[in-house]
């Protein structure tokens, strides 16, 4: 299945946890079933960095997949978030299916908001 990958900005407060709920659903809105799927996400500060400051998947526990119901929860605690760079950058979440097929479903600007409270 080929899509354009929605553009969604992406707002992470330093210091705070982090939970986002994402629902992949294909053309007639019925949930796409991930089971056998894994995940990724990656966070740069620029398109064209060769270094990430944020890495999660499904391996790492970042990413949690809700099989047939097509969620997709994305995750960081606040220790995590406590240790990325204020300012932000850009990022994009990747599908692996079982048989490697990748589809690029979510991207845009990840804002991070600098904590106060330390």
């Amino acid at each position: 299945m080929t899509i354009d990958p929605a553009v969604e900005p992406l707002t992470v407060y330093q210091g705070a946890s982090f939970r986002e709920h994402f629902t992949w659903t294909d053309e007639n809105n019925t949930p796409v079933n991930l089971t056998g799927y894994t995940a990724r996400m990656q966070a740069r500060p620029a398109p064209e960095s060769a270094d990430a400051f944020m890495a999660l998947t499904t391996a790492n526990g970042g990413i949690t997949l809700g099989g047939a119901a097509g969620t997709i929860l994305v995750q960081m605690s606040a220790a995590q978030t406590a240790a990325l760079p204020s300012g932000g950058g850009h990022y994009d979440l990747e599908l692996v299916a079982a048989d490697g097929t990748v589809t690029r479903l979510l991207m845009g600007r990840l804002y991070i908001s600098q904590e106060i409270t330390r």
